[in-house]
């Protein structure tokens, strides 16, 4: 079967500590979910991996009890948890640390549904799934790598797409915005990169919708899910160098305004996410 195009065969191994301590608390996983699953997908495995501290579940009920409630919401979306045991250890001083690696288990389990699925995707920013990537690829499956800070640059070189997850509608919400607004609409608030720039002023491009046409960087193109949005330098946050721009490490969230020419929009309120290193 084709990698492209209605019917694909979908896999998503999410390593959920990964992205948690790295940018993605709070991620949406449903939308996650219907971003592997664009433009008619099927979602063959969604597997989950989470980290859980049994010692602490034994002496912090509160702890315990919010750990089955998010493995619950996990699983009424349909996703299968694979729960990753914390071991403790001591070191030379005698301080106690935790480990939970499941960096082995989501690569293993991966590989081995593989021939069964057409698009892998996997979400996480451990360079440790570099050689998982390759052995995928060599077995015909197009992977694709979602992850927000933190990103090992060889996995995202070695992946057929990676994706910042600041970037997919929806997919994290806005910290202090009890109203965000529909995505891409005037008034609401989106997350986009800066793509030009100028004496005084640039673009940022948004992804508006999320479908298998995610190459039409063009916004012109009338299949592009993108849009460009003009944006003055006086708006930007006083932490970002504007000489330096473009710069595709940075991540930008702004609110979609109308511009000063009547038809024409302008981002206002532009904050900077350091990303994607």
């Amino acid at each position: 079967m084709s990698s492209q195009g209605h019917g694909n065969k979908v896999g998503v191994y999410v390593d959920v500590s990964n992205l948690t301590m790295n940018g993605g608390f709070g991620m949406r996983y449903e939308i996650l979910r219907q971003f592997a699953c664009r433009g008619g997908g099927y979602p063959v495995r969604l597997n989950a991996y989470v980290s859980f501290d049994d010692a602490r579940a034994r002496t912090d009920r509160e702890y315990k009890e919010g750990q089955n409630r998010f493995h619950t919401a996990l699983r009424d979306i349909g996703y299968k948890v694979i729960l990753k045991t914390v071991k403790w250890y001591s070191d030379d001083s005698g301080s106690r640390y935790g480990k939970s690696n499941v960096d082995l288990e989501m690569g293993v389990d991966a590989l081995l549904q593989s021939e069964r699925l057409d698009r892998v995707l996997l979400a996480s920013g451990d360079g440790d799934f570099v050689r998982v990537v390759h052995a995928l690829q060599s077995r015909g499956c197009r992977v694709e790598v979602m992850a927000f800070d933190n990103i090992a640059l060889e996995l995202r070189r070695e992946a057929d797409m990676f994706v910042s997850g600041y970037l997919i509608p929806n997919l994290l919400p806005f910290k202090a915005l009890e109203t965000p607004g529909v995505w891409g609409e005037i008034n609401s608030w989106v997350r986009g990169m800066c793509v030009s720039h100028d004496k005084g002023f640039g673009f940022f491009r948004y992804m508006v919708k999320s479908n298998d046409e995610l190459w039409r960087i063009d916004n012109r193109d009338p299949l592009s899910p993108y849009a460009n949005i003009f944006f003055h330098d006086s708006n930007l946050p006083d932490n970002v160098d504007y000489f330096r721009l473009p710069d595709r490490n940075l991540v930008f969230e702004f609110q979609i305004s109308e511009g000063t020419e009547a038809g024409k929009l302008q981002a206002r309120n532009i904050g900077c996410i350091k990303a994607l290193t």
